[in-house]
C-alpha cells in the first residue's frame, strides 16, 4: 500500500507576519512529532489584515516575506514537506500594485518546488450583508499546477476556487492524486457550503481533498469557518476538526483508494464533447 502522513494545520492568524510564524510554527513542529511527512497550513498564513493601507505596509515579495522564509527554514529542519496554503506577497507583475494570494510547495530541503497563484477572487455581496471584493487588492493568477511530491501529484487550488469544479477536474487529469483546498472561508458559506463542496470535488475527480482552513475572529474583525478537513476519493471525510479554533489535524492517506475510486468509476475518462446551450437574449 501506497500511503502517506499527513497534517492540516488549523490557525487564527494574527495581523502581523512576526505573531503569525510565532502562531503556525508550533502547530507545525506538533505535526512533524507525530509522523506527519506533508503539513499544509490555511490560506493567509503569513497575516490576515483587511485594511489595505495596513497590509501595504507589511507587504513583501515571496523572497523577503518573513513567513515564508521562517518556514521554508523549519521545513529543512523537520525533515517535511510543507505547503503554505498561501502567503500574501507581492505579485511582481508590471504595471499592477495589487498582491499575489500565493501557495508555496517545500520540499525537505526547505526548496520552493511549486508555486500557484489564487485563480478565482471572491467577489460576492453575501445575505447576511458581508461584501467582498478580493479583486481589488488581489491579482488573480492565470495557469492550474500539479506538483510532484514523494507521494504522488499534489494539485494546487485556494479557497473559492473549490466552487469550480471544472478546475479540479482539470487537475486530476493532469495527475494530481491529492487536492489542497486552503481557505479562509467566510462563516455563513462555510455552514452552507464547506464539507459538501469538499465531497463533491473529491467524488468528481477520484481524489483526496485536503482543506486545512483559517478559524474563528480574527484581529482584523473577520470571522472564518474553521472545520478542517480530509476527504478520501470515494467521498467520505475521514478526519475533521469539528470547530473553530487553531488545531492539528492527521491522517494516514491511503493513496491506492485513488485507483480503486477511479477504477470503480471511471468518470474521467468518459468526457464527450457537446454543443453548449443557446444562451437566452437579454
Amino acid at each position: 500500500m501506497t500511503s502517506v502522513a499527513v497534517a492540516l494545520i488549523q490557525t487564527r492568524t494574527p495581523a502581523g507576519p512576526a505573531a503569525a510564524l510565532a502562531h503556525v510554527e508550533p502547530m507545525i513542529r506538533q505535526a512533524a512529532a507525530g509522523g506527519a511527512k506533508l503539513i499544509l497550513t490555511p490560506e493567509a498564513t503569513n497575516f490576515l489584515i483587511q485594511d489595505r493601507a495596513a497590509r501595504e505596509a507589511v507587504l513583501e515579495t515571496q523572497e523577503r516575506d518573513t513567513v515564508v522564509a521562517g518556514l521554508r527554514a523549519l521545513a529543512r529542519e523537520l525533515g517535511v514537506w510543507l505547503l503554505i496554503g498561501s502567503a500574501i506577497v507581492r505579485s511582481g507583475h508590471p504595471g499592477d500594485d495589487r498582491a499575489a494570494n500565493r501557495s508555496l510547495l517545500i520540499d525537505a530541503d526547505g526548496g520552493v518546488v511549486a508555486t500557484y497563484d489564487k485563480l478565482h477572487v471572491y467577489d460576492v455581496d453575501l445575505p447576511t450583508g458581508e461584501r467582498w471584493r478580493e479583486s481589488a487588492s488581489i491579482r488573480p493568477g492565470d495557469g492550474a499546477v500539479v506538483a510532484d511530491t514523494p507521494w504522488g501529484g499534489l494539485g494546487l487550488t485556494i479557497c473559492y476556487d473549490i466552487r469550480f469544479p471544472q478546475l479540479h477536474r482539470a487537475l486530476a487529469k493532469a495527475g494530481a492524486a491529492m487536492i489542497a483546498v486552503p481557505a479562509a472561508f467566510t462563516v455563513p458559506t462555510g455552514e452552507a457550503h464547506w464539507e459538501t463542496l469538499l465531497r463533491a470535488r473529491a467524488i468528481e475527480t477520484g481524489c483526496y481533498v485536503l482543506a486545512p482552513a483559517q478559524a474563528g475572529e480574527h484581529e482584523d474583525g473577520r470571522r472564518t469557518w474553521g472545520h478542517s478537513m480530509v476527504v478520501a476519493p470515494w467521498g467520505e471525510v475521514v478526519a475533521r476538526l469539528d470547530h473553530d479554533e487553531p488545531g492539528v489535524l492527521s491522517a494516514i492517506l491511503d493513496l491506492d483508494a485513488v485507483t480503486r475510486a477511479r477504477n470503480a468509476v471511471p468518470q474521467l475518462t468518459h468526457d464527450r464533447d457537446f454543443a453548449p446551450p443557446a444562451i437566452p437574449a437579454s
